[in-house]
C-alpha cells in the first residue's frame, strides 16, 4: 500500500519532497492532474468532479489514504467529500489543517474548542478558488477567535511557476503583496495557501518584511502525515518506490518536474 499525492499540477511535489524525507520507508504514489490545471480558476462543482475522479483513480493504485496537496481541492471539494462520499475503509487529508493546527499553536488533532491566540492579523494568499470557498476562515473559526484574515487572490502566480518562467511570478508576487497591505498593511502572518507558493518563499517574505512570520505547508504536512500514520498504522505501506501518473503528456510533465524539483521525474500518462 502507498499514500497518495494528489495535485492538479506540479505544486504537490514540494509536499511529496518533505514528506520522502520524513518518512524515507514510506512509499508513496503522486498523481498530478495536469490536464485540467490549474484548478484555481475553476468553479466549486468543477473541481469536486475532477477531485473525486483523481483520488478515485488513486484508490485504483493502491492508495487507501489521499493527500490533497492541493489547496483549491482542499478547500472546494473536501468537506463535501468526507461528507457523503468518501467510503468507511478510505482517508483522504486536506493541507489546510496542519497549517491552521501551526498557526494556533495547537497539537495534532486538538479538537478542544477555539480560543484566543497570539496572533491576530493574518494575510492570506492563495488561489482565487481557495479564496472564494472561505475554507481557510471557517476551518480556522473552529479552532481560534479573534483572529481578522485579509485573503487575497493571487492570479497569475501558478500558471507563471509551472511554466518556468519565475521573473513573472516574482514580478505577480510583490503586485499581490501590495494589494493585501493595502488593505491590511501590518499583517503578523501570511499564509502561503498554494503548494506552489512555497517555490516563491523569499520574495513573499522580502515584500512583507521581515517581522511578518511566513509559513508554507510542505514540512507541517509532513509532520502531520507522520503522526496520523503513527496513530493509524494499518494506513502504513512497505517499500520505498514513488510512482508519478499525470493526466497531462508524460514526456514534457516528466521535463518539467525534474526541472521544478532538480532531480530525474519520469511519469506515466493515465
Amino acid at each position: 500500500m502507498a499514500v497518495g499525492i494528489f495535485d492538479s499540477g506540479l505544486g504537490g511535489l514540494t509536499v511529496l519532497e518533505a514528506v520522502r524525507k520524513r518518512l524515507p520507508e514510506q512509499s508513496f504514489v503522486y498523481f498530478g492532474d495536469n490536464a485540467h490545471a490549474p484548478y484555481g480558476v475553476r468553479d466549486a462543482e468543477d473541481v469536486y468532479n475532477l477531485t473525486t475522479a483523481a483520488v478515485e483513480r488513486m484508490w485504483e493504485a493502491g492508495c487507501d489514504l489521499v493527500i490533497l496537496a492541493c489547496n483549491t481541492a482542499s478547500a472546494a471539494a473536501l468537506r463535501r467529500m468526507q461528507e457523503r462520499w468518501i467510503p468507511a475503509d478510505k482517508r483522504v487529508l486536506g493541507v489546510f489543517v496542519p497549517l491552521i493546527e501551526a498557526l494556533t499553536e495547537r497539537s495534532w488533532g486538538d479538537n478542544s474548542p477555539p480560543r484566543e491566540v497570539a496572533v491576530k492579523h493574518v494575510a492570506l494568499f492563495a488561489t482565487p478558488a481557495t479564496v472564494a470557498s472561505r475554507a481557510f476562515q471557517r476551518e480556522l473559526a473552529f479552532r481560534a477567535i479573534g483572529v481578522d484574515v485579509e485573503a487575497q487572490a493571487c492570479g497569475g502566480v501558478v500558471d507563471a511557476i509551472e511554466d518556468g518562467d519565475l521573473i513573472l511570478a516574482e514580478a505577480l508576487v510583490r503586485s499581490h503583496v501590495d494589494a493585501l497591505k493595502r488593505k491590511m498593511p501590518h499583517p503578523e502572518a501570511a499564509i502561503l495557501g498554494c503548494t506552489h507558493y512555497p517555490l516563491m518563499h523569499d520574495t513573499f517574505q522580502d515584500a512583507l518584511g521581515a517581522d511578518v512570520k511566513v509559513y508554507s505547508q510542505a514540512n507541517l504536512v509532513a509532520e502531520s502525515l507522520a503522526d496520523y500514520l503513527e496513530r493509524h498504522p494499518k494506513m502504513k505501506g512497505s517499500g520505498t518506490e514513488s510512482l508519478f501518473l499525470t493526466t497531462g503528456d508524460a514526456r514534457r510533465v516528466s521535463d518539467r518536474a525534474t526541472h521544478f524539483l532538480r532531480r530525474q521525474i519520469t511519469f506515466q500518462s493515465v
